[in-house]
């Protein structure tokens, strides 16, 4: 990398052994962050470069009020010694076209996190993602009248150096087909939110070809090493190799320009991008390209066929001299090899930076403290911090995972957010106290989505005391549609006791029927006896999805459905106030979709009773009742770019520089929404349904048809008195989805229809009955 970048981090992302042998407490690590912090600091671009790039940032979000703030980079010392921003009215603010606010921050990235703060608490703003509502600024007052702080100025301090962003699977959930504006609108997002430590992936497979090219590894045997476009990540991870492949040298070429402009913006604000370390994956041919290297061929990893085409990669041994394991099982899982191969990891690092720093999703003791830094990337369900004595004194970041694959679920535990992090901080159940913890991090899979639970998340890394979050959601509500509407702020209150409450201690992968549709002979599916209405308390709900049988994966219930029912009556009559704003229009079509999601497991158990009574009539009423369902709910989905299939597509599409990468690319962006990885004839991929999404036109075009399949299968099983044919049902099924990946069907990109009309006919014609 260009010496003029900051000290830039490196990852390695490696699942091992977390083994309590590894346990002694020390603050050296501490101390040498500190060391590591202040190198970052003298690296950084100058401060002329970071004011720019964060007056840029202010002339892409707010054009209109480029004139009314004034920025300036400050020292951590005139912060009280940790990094800060302050708000200030202008004291030369005299006369319209006069900056009338100060803000000063340490660095580009703490002035911009200011500029949000101002805008938010004292304009009452909302900024989010343009899928999920884009940002609310109409009640920004027009420059010259911008409110004023308190005379002596608003200071607010990080309480911990650190705001990480980002998984390794992100990049291929959701950035793996973003061109550089789209990029720009997300670091701009990014030095918002206060993030300083992101992830930066795009581009390093070029990197690798020039690497393996030196070692005589051939273009061939790489085309079958680099993964698809949208299947990178498993790819740089070792899980797969060649699966949607082979990359086209127009890609590597373009995606490493990308990186460079995406490191190139990310050091002009101040931050400290992370950038991959070698996984230790390798092709093939180095196999018998050096004979006698360590080279260890790994198990399969979801592969139907374990076809050695796409499965079971190599990997070098990190002490041979030539690295690791993320979701892979290691050759060896005994821990003295564990710390021997960490320790040669980290040598090979320092090789490349005497003061790199590894960040990792593990411990290990074989790394010198200070040198490790680790996620503990599931700390708002599964805290490790609390059972590791806070990592045994190694530096920890504490991270938010929330969501997998980039599910559609309004699903989040916005009271573990709002106090977890300070838990882990003021902590008087270990010796370390606030000692090892040094950030905080959101390290969800896929974005854009849940927009309330990432605008707290990211208020995390600059509060120093537990958020009251009944409060925090009444002024959430306030700045997310720029006025205040009491039944709106009643329905916000529900849901943050319900879909916003779950402590049930699971993980929520969204298996709802319609988009993961159960793959099972339906004499296998149990039923209750009685009647399900979204009216009946929540434990009859959960009771009956839980007596599916673990076949499946049942669809995950932890809230009561009438309840947020009512929130959607609430958020339907407050329609005519707030039907001009986008982020209403948004969140109204996901609270319609959630509620009518819910109901559609249960007419689904409606069809399975109907079927297990011998009812032609009633399983032809319900089958036909939940078809109608997924073709209206897929009209409901179009009314809001936020969930639209046709924009996923024609990303893809516009990556292409020719027709055959234009269908390569469209094939890798359709496989990984639906079959994933690979199948036979006769079954499916283990990973089906994994990346779901509800996207207009993937409900009428895919989900829908499937389930028609399979109900088609369920009626001529009662009409010619045979067993359900679950083998022609699944033949059936993977040839519409094997067809259906490789199809060239446009869709639309834009949104249409009225979203209050199609939630009130929604709500009406499903959820108002008490009878399903």
């Amino acid at each position: 990398m260009d010496s003029h970048f900051p000290a830039i981090i490196s990852l390695s992302l490696i699942f091992v052994l977390f083994n309590a042998s590894f346990a002694h407490s020390s603050t050296i690590g501490v101390g040498y962050i500190s060391r590591i912090l202040e190198i970052q600091d003298r690296e950084r671009a100058p401060p002329a470069v970071q004011v720019a790039a964060a007056r840029a940032v202010l002339r892409r979000l707010l054009p209109s009020h480029t004139s009314s703030f004034h920025f300036e980079i400050v020292s951590k010392e005139q912060c009280g010694g940790d990094p800060c921003f302050m708000i200030k009215n202008n004291p030369s603010f005299s006369s319209h076209g006069d900056p009338e606010i100060l803000i000063m921050g340490v660095t580009g990235v703490e002035i911009s996190a200011g500029l949000h703060w101002y805008l938010k608490y004292w304009c009452g703003s909302h900024i989010s993602w343009d899928k999920t509502g884009g940002a609310q600024l109409f009640s920004v007052p027009r420059a010259g009248l911008l409110p004023r702080v308190q005379d002596a100025g608003i200071v607010v301090q990080r309480p911990i150096p650190w705001n990480y962003y980002q998984n390794a699977v992100s990049s291929s959930y959701s950035f793996a087909w973003w061109d550089w504006k789209r990029w720009e609108k997300e670091i701009d997002w990014m030095a918002l939110q206060g993030i300083n430590l992101p992830l930066a992936f795009t581009g390093q497979e070029a990197i690798w070809q020039k690497v393996f090219q030196k070692f005589n590894v051939s273009k061939t045997d790489l085309d079958n090493f680099f993964g698809g476009p949208a299947f990178l990540a498993w790819s740089r991870m070792g899980n797969l190799h060649g699966w949607g492949g082979p990359l086209p040298q127009s890609w590597l070429d373009q995606q490493l320009i990308l990186q460079k402009k995406i490191l190139a913006r990310m050091y002009e604000l101040g931050m400290t991008p992370v950038l991959p370390a070698f996984s230790g994956n390798v092709p093939a041919a180095l196999t018998y390209i050096f004979p006698s290297a360590k080279i260890t061929r790994l198990g399969n990893w979801f592969s139907v066929k374990s076809d050695p085409k796409v499965c079971c990669t190599y990997l070098l041994d990190a002490t041979d001299p030539f690295d690791t394991f993320d979701e892979n099982t290691p050759p060896v899982d005994v821990p003295e090899y564990i710390s021997s191969l960490g320790a040669a990891i980290f040598r090979g690092m320092q090789t490349g930076d005497d003061d790199a720093v590894w960040l990792m999703q593990a411990l290990l003791q074989s790394v010198p403290l200070g040198r490790l830094v680790v996620l503990d990337l599931f700390a708002e369900v599964k805290p490790i911090w609390i059972t590791s004595e806070q990592f045994y004194g190694v530096p920890y970041i504490w991270c938010m995972l929330h969501n997998f694959a980039g599910n559609s679920e309004m699903y989040g535990i916005l009271d573990s957010v709002a106090s977890g992090p300070v838990d882990a901080r003021k902590s008087e159940n270990s010796t370390m106290a606030s000692l090892s913890i040094v950030g905080v991090g959101m390290s969800m899979e896929g974005i854009e989505q849940n927009p309330v639970v990432y605008d707290l998340m990211s208020e995390m890394a600059f509060q120093h005391n537990k958020v009251d979050v009944k409060l925090w959601i009444h002024l959430y509500s306030k700045r997310r549609y720029g006025q205040s509407v009491p039944l709106i702020q009643d329905a916000w209150n529900i849901l943050y006791n319900t879909v916003y409450n779950c402590t049930d201690g699971a993980y929520d992968k969204n298996r709802d029927v319609i988009v993961a549709f159960p793959d099972v002979d339906p004499s296998f599916i149990s039923v209750p006896h009685e009647r399900y209405n979204h009216q009946r308390k929540s434990l009859s709900r959960r009771a009956a999805i839980e007596q599916i049988t673990d076949s499946f994966d049942k669809p995950h219930l932890w809230y009561s459905t009438s309840e947020v029912i009512h929130a959607l009556e609430l958020f339907i009559a407050s329609g005519d106030e707030l039907s001009e704003s986008n982020t209403y229009r948004y969140d109204l079509v996901d609270l319609t979709r959630q509620a009518v999601a819910k109901y559609a497991n249960q007419l689904f158990l409606k069809v399975i009773e109907a079927y297990r009574l011998n009812d032609i009539h009633g399983v032809a009423c319900h089958t036909q009742k939940f078809l109608d369902l997924v073709e209206d709910m897929d009209t409901l989905l179009g009314c809001h770019e936020g969930f639209l299939l046709g924009p996923w597509l024609e990303s893809a599409q516009k990556l292409a520089q020719d027709e055959e990468q234009k269908k390569q690319f469209e094939w890798n962006a359709r496989t990984q929404i639906t079959m994933w990885f690979d199948n036979t004839e006769e079954e499916a991929s283990l990973l089906h349904d994994y990346g779901n999404k509800y996207w207009s036109g993937l409900l009428r075009d895919y989900y829908g048809p499937r389930a028609a399949i399979y109900f088609k299968f369920l009626l001529e099983s009662l009409e010619k008195s045979h067993d359900f044919q679950l083998k022609d049902w699944r033949r059936e099924w993977i040839k519409l989805t094997n067809d259906w990946q490789r199809s060239r069907k446009a869709f639309p990109v834009e949104s249409t229809g009225n979203a209050l009309n199609i939630s009130r006919w929604l709500y009406n014609k499903y959820l108002q009955s008490s009878d399903t």
